[in-house]
């Protein structure tokens, strides 16, 4: 075979067949290499290189080996619920890409329920409750109230306050004993010296009316024509709510009226069941709860002259928040030294008064005022009791 000769770089490459041939034999030698869907790369070959100085013998040039890749790992099997969801590439048509939803997490639970989850609201998640209540067949009779203290009290679980103290304090209109309900009678107020009126029974009544500061007038006036006025629903005496008709003579007490069913109306007059109108009125009051300041106009220089007229006896006297215990007495011979131009200083006087406390600023204490007698002078004892400390008794030979 003919010798090619190529120019490249001022070198001169000749290839013959004795060079070839001698190629090919080390090709033999050399681990052939995988082959690859790549283009056939051209042989190697051993290169003459001449130029004008001399020739060089040009060795092969050593071919180093790919680099074998880790096994593929296996195709991931997808759920047949995408194999429908595959859309085949066709040529010169459009391809669509379809994105598919998770599949629902299993509850894995002995049923093997696969419910979807309850729909979740926002912010919170509300549930019906529901009460089953069941009962025992045959006769169940509940507890009284009865048995159910004293099964609280067998198992001393419940801090029960002291018994109060019974209220004897009569009402001289309707003759009911202690203080009524709100929406009722109402509260107990002083009228005179152990005289006492429910406020709605002198409130309700004819003659009485009231002031803009809260005073009673004429409650001793009504209480005078009760004494000869029968009721006409409890036939008692003491009754001073009229019907306000004309020329009617049906005459109640205020608890008795309520009963019968009278109607009141906002500008305090009382209609009796025969006169009152049929169906609801707009002027008709139905509360009768009074939580304003209230009380009974009197002459408590009078009140005080009554006290000592009828002498020692049990009897309760108060004035604001003055308490009068005992009025006390003077002798002929102490007149001179026990009086004043404006006071007189009875010995055994002894009243006690609530009053804000000397130790707390925002507490109240009680203060009993007694007067004794001691080398011929008054000596006016003032004893502190207070919750917590030991009684503080305070001494001197003038109020002040």
């Amino acid at each position: 075979m003919k010798d090619i000769v190529f120019c490249s770089n001022n070198c001169f490459v000749l290839y013959s067949a004795a060079v070839q041939a001698k190629n090919s034999e080390n090709k033999e030698s050399v681990p052939s290499l995988p082959q690859s869907p790549m283009k056939e790369r051209p042989p190697k070959a051993f290169h003459q290189y001449s130029n004008n100085i001399s020739t060089l013998d040009v060795h092969c040039l050593p071919q180093l080996q790919e680099k074998v890749s880790p096994p593929s790992s296996p195709p991931i099997m997808f759920p047949p619920a995408f194999e429908a969801a595959k859309v085949e590439a066709k040529p010169d048509e459009l391809k669509v890409t379809v994105k598919l939803k998770p599949r629902l997490k299993a509850i894995h639970s002995s049923l093997e329920d696969c419910r979807p989850p309850n729909k979740k609201w926002k912010g919170m998640k509300w549930k019906k409750w529901s009460i089953q209540i069941v009962i025992p067949k045959g006769s169940f009779k509940p507890p009284c109230e009865e048995e159910i203290d004293e099964f609280l009290k067998k198992l001393g679980t419940t801090l029960k306050p002291d018994p109060v103290p019974k209220d004897y304090r009569k009402c001289c209109f309707c003759h009911e004993e202690g203080d009524g309900l709100t929406d009722g009678p109402a509260r107990l107020l002083n009228l005179d010296l152990d005289l006492w009126v429910h406020l709605n029974c002198a409130l309700w009544s004819t003659e009485v009316y009231e002031t803009q500061a809260g005073a009673l007038i004429n409650v001793e006036l009504a209480l005078r024509r009760g004494l000869q006025m029968k009721c006409m629903f409890c036939h008692k005496m003491g009754a001073t709510s009229g019907c306000h008709r004309l020329r009617c003579t049906n005459i109640y007490h205020f608890t008795c009226a309520i009963k019968a069913q009278c109607m009141f109306f906002k500008d305090k007059t009382m209609l009796c069941p025969m006169h009152k109108p049929k169906g609801t009125h707009e002027q008709e009051l139905s509360y009768f709860a009074v939580f304003r300041r209230v009380y009974v106009q009197r002459d408590e220089v009078r009140q005080i002259a009554s006290i000592v007229q009828r002498g020692e006896r049990d009897h309760t006297f108060r004035v604001g928040s003055l308490i009068f215990h005992a009025v006390g007495q003077l002798l002929p011979q102490q007149m001179q030294a026990f009086h004043s131009s404006k006071a007189l200083f009875p010995v055994g006087y002894e009243a006690s008064r609530l009053y804000w406390s000397m130790r707390y600023a925002n507490r109240r204490c009680r203060y009993l005022c007694s007067i004794e007698e001691k080398d011929g002078l008054p000596l006016f004892v003032i004893k502190v009791v207070e919750q917590g400390h030991e009684d503080l008794v305070l001494t001197d030979t003038t109020p002040k």
